[in-house]
């Protein structure tokens, strides 16, 4: 565990070597059961307020650009390397698949990862959805089909075959909406070191380490780590 995780972050978030998944009276079956029961109740007891949210965020979306959808899907791996289709809330211009060939030469981060500072793809909507998350909303649909959970590694727009083999590992798992990554610098990580706090995360799962992870994400996002 202290191999992947960088000297600094361990100091920062000494709780994460804290929890021991042994200590849990849980089974790796009852966990799965009980991170299933856990994520339903969240979408219930938050349902009125995640309504509003989303008919606010696609108002806007809408005024800003009329002609444009207001969802964006793609597919994304899953657990055990299946692909499924992803939802978020478009941020970008409705072309703006065909625009990445133009900027690839501006990419700042190793490929198949693809991120440009002050992206001129964005919309100024976008840029907002993004800066709060709340870009990431319409992912609680894959979170009731079952094809994500609120928390764990998230689900890569490349295909399986394209991990080496090390790097497998993190398909052993459901993919989540929220991770360690996302607390450990969000857009501005590495796509192998992503890959280090995924199976940091895989090592320790239980459900207090996922507990921990939804709250310490709110202060992340306040505080926009790594948002761009």
């Amino acid at each position: 565990m202290a191999s992947t995780l960088k000297h600094n972050q361990r100091t920062q978030y000494d709780w994460l070597q804290r929890i021991d998944p042994g200590r849990s009276p849980l089974g790796p079956r009852g966990y799965i059961i009980a991170k299933r029961i856990m994520d339903l109740t969240l979408l219930v007891v938050f349902m009125p307020v995640l309504l509003l949210a989303f008919f606010l965020c696609a108002l806007l979306i809408k005024i800003e650009s009329p002609n444009g959808p207001v969802m964006f899907t793609q597919k994304r791996t899953g657990k055990g390397g299946k692909a499924f289709r992803m939802y978020k809330f478009r941020t970008m211009v409705p072309n703006a698949e065909e625009l990445k060939k133009e900027l690839a030469h501006l990419n700042e981060l190793q490929w198949p990862d693809f991120k440009i500072t002050n992206d001129p793809r964005i919309t100024r909507v976008g840029r907002f959805l993004r800066k709060t998350s709340l870009d990431e909303l319409p992912q609680l649909i894959n979170v009731l089909r079952n094809e994500m959970s609120f928390v764990g590694p998230r689900p890569t727009s490349f295909s399986a075959d394209t991990y080496a083999l090390w790097q497998t590992e993190r398909l052993d798992v459901q993919p989540g909406i929220t991770g360690l990554w996302q607390l450990f610098g969000r857009g501005t990580t590495e796509f192998n070191d992503r890959l280090l706090l995924d199976i940091a995360y895989i090592e320790k799962r239980c459900l207090w380490l996922d507990i921990q992870i939804l709250f310490r994400t709110v202060p992340a996002v306040l505080k926009q780590r790594g948002a761009h």
